[in-house]
């Protein structure tokens, strides 16, 4: 599927951003990088929670880990993106959408991170590929890779 600014601002989930950074990561790589480099010219948002993650991820969980610093670095060029920063009111919206749609807390916190940050699009790995929510389309950029 394409998303293009066309269609509006793209949300990026957690693993897409760490695919984008992880140089072992093969085909997800270039594929996070191409959707990242497309969000940047389009207009992309993220959330505070997807900074945490990814911050964490990068530093304490890959085989070749990104040095704090380095870390530091990629954290402030995303978070020039719209950053979400949720309320308790959007814990409760999220609490909402996990019991409509059986999405995990955390999937539902995104979900509610996008939608409040007026996206068309999110981009990630972890949801149904297509899965529309109002105006609010799921796309897994690794839909189509192998392995």
């Amino acid at each position: 599927m394409s998303y293009t600014s066309a269609e509006g601002r793209t949300f990026f989930d957690t693993n897409v951003l760490v695919y984008a950074y992880d140089v072992s990561a093969g085909s997800r790589h270039a594929a996070a990088r191409e959707c990242v480099a497309r969000g940047w010219a389009d207009g992309a948002a993220t959330s505070i929670q997807v900074l945490q993650e990814l911050y964490v991820t990068l530093t304490q969980k890959l085989p070749n880990r990104v040095s704090i610093d380095a870390a530091l670095v990629i954290l402030d060029d995303i978070s020039r993106w719209r950053t979400f920063s949720p309320s308790f009111r959007d814990v409760r919206g999220a609490i909402a959408l996990q019991q409509a749609h059986g999405f995990s807390f955390w999937d539902a916190m995104i979900v509610r991170a996008a939608l409040e940050s007026a996206c068309r699009t999110l981009v990630s790995d972890d949801m149904q590929d297509g899965l529309r929510l109002g105006a609010l389309t799921i796309v897994n950029p690794f839909a189509g890779l192998a392995g």
